[in-house]
């Protein structure tokens, strides 16, 4: 796993990166410690098996599905062996994905929400990204297929790096995108401000205690006048100002407080944002989050009430989306 970062470092060459330069290989050391996750050791004989395909594939990401060797050259013996390697990464969350002809249909169709954002953000050519919360990275190589110079995204799961670098192997390093076992907090910030063009927040804020805090350290990751996206669980205006759910919302142990669009608005304004306006608002289905054949557990229509999917199973308002953007003055 350590190899994915020989080439980032050489990506880092700005000045407002040397503190992480400085800061992130021990951290990385520290989050890819084979005593962190059990799983760990599984995974890792399941990358050797993926390893043993051919690097540097064709690929196409600027589909629904990020696509890796199409009209593959592999014998049904090798695929079905491709296959099960890929299963042991199960559950796939957040996708699709299409590798030799595989399709995996994860829990999420991650398309649906980038066509959502995508026309609303800056020209993403040639800027710096950074992604938190990125899941197996279905939305940064979106990013990085537009032309990205450095796409980074940042997730805790070691599951989802390793699904990341499933990717990566099939991709090779043309692509300048990479993966940070971290979480946001973990972040080092630049003596001399942020280092992005745009950071991306996309279902994380519900799970943050401190929602302002993690608003401050998206926005001391981003460049004077850089763009934030941030997208979250809101209520709608008429059930009030802010919902702190129980112990479970959507049986979702983790989430704290969920605003109405207005409210958010005035977090972002506090926080010292500017041109703060919600692009997109939308209620997600049960078509857009939902048990695969790559993700066989439980899944939104399992926590929603069964005779009206307008409410979740404990009677909160049903997951709906905003997508805000805003920008961090020059």
């Amino acid at each position: 796993m350590k190899q994915h970062y020989d080439t980032f470092w050489n990506k880092l060459e700005d000045e407002r990166f040397n503190e992480w330069k400085q800061q992130l290989p021990l951290l990385i050391d520290t989050a890819l410690h084979p005593e962190g996750n059990g799983n760990l050791p599984r995974w890792l004989d399941a990358m050797k098996r993926v390893q043993c395909f051919e690097a540097n594939m064709p690929f196409d990401l600027n589909q629904s599905a990020i696509t890796v060797a199409q009209n593959s050259p592999l014998n049904e013996a090798e695929k079905l062996e491709l296959e099960s390697a890929l299963r042991e990464f199960h559950p796939w969350r957040k996708g699709p994905f299409s590798i030799h002809d595989i399709f995996i249909d994860t829990e999420w169709h991650s398309d649906w929400k980038w066509d959502r954002v995508r026309p609303h953000l800056a020209n993403l050519k040639g800027r710096k990204v950074l992604d938190i919360g990125c899941g197996s990275g279905y939305h940064l190589w979106r990013m990085a297929g537009e032309g990205t110079e450095l796409a980074v995204g940042v997730d805790p799961s070691l599951l989802f790096m390793c699904q990341f670098l499933v990717l990566k192997h099939f991709i090779g390093e043309k692509i300048p995108a990479y993966f940070l076992p971290l979480t946001l907090e973990q972040l080092p910030v630049s003596k001399k401000g942020g280092a992005f063009d745009t950071v991306f927040s996309m279902g994380v804020l519900y799970h943050r205690r401190s929602p302002i805090d993690h608003i401050y350290e998206l926005k001391n990751q981003l460049l004077p006048g850089g763009e934030m996206v941030l997208e979250t669980i809101v209520v709608p205006e008429e059930h009030g100002q802010l919902l702190v759910p129980g112990e479970r919302y959507a049986q979702m142990r983790n989430v704290w407080f969920l605003p109405s669009v207005k409210e958010l608005t005035h977090w972002l304004e506090r926080c010292g944002m500017q041109n703060v306006r919600c692009v997109d608002i939308d209620q997600t289905s049960i078509k857009e989050q939902r048990t695969t054949d790559w993700m066989t557990w439980n899944s939104l229509e399992t926590f929603l009430d069964p005779e009206d999917h307008n409410k979740t199973i404990e009677g909160y308002p049903a997951p709906l989306r905003a997508v805000m953007v805003c920008n961090k003055p020059k």
